[in-house]
């Protein structure tokens, strides 16, 4: 269940890093609103990671993910340009991802 919560909270964390972008200096209720939330579920959902997991490994898993989540969603929406270098060094991060699930 530990290893579920902390992907999420990754997730979460690409969500609340997108919205403060949009918030405009917390300017904007909406995305300032989404930013708020999003960032004390992300936070809860580590800390509860990390009552089973090793504290290195899960902020490492939780900021890969919140990092390839956040330049990915980006790249979608147009606000980031794509290249092949930016996905080979994004495929990197989620490599060592996956090297640290494999390797706990």
């Amino acid at each position: 269940m530990a290893w579920l919560v902390l992907v999420v909270s990754g997730v979460l964390e690409a969500v609340w890093a997108t919205a403060l972008g949009r918030s405009e200096n917390f300017s904007r209720l909406a995305p300032t609103v989404v930013f708020g939330v999003g960032l004390a579920l992300s936070m809860a959902g580590l800390a509860y990671a990390m009552r089973e997991l090793p504290v290195g490994t899960s902020y490492a898993i939780w900021v890969g993910i919140g990092a390839v989540g956040t330049v990915v969603f980006a790249m979608a929406t147009g606000q980031e340009s794509v290249s092949l270098l930016k996905l080979a060094f994004l495929a990197g991060i989620v490599g060592c991802v996956i090297g640290l699930k494999l390797s706990h």
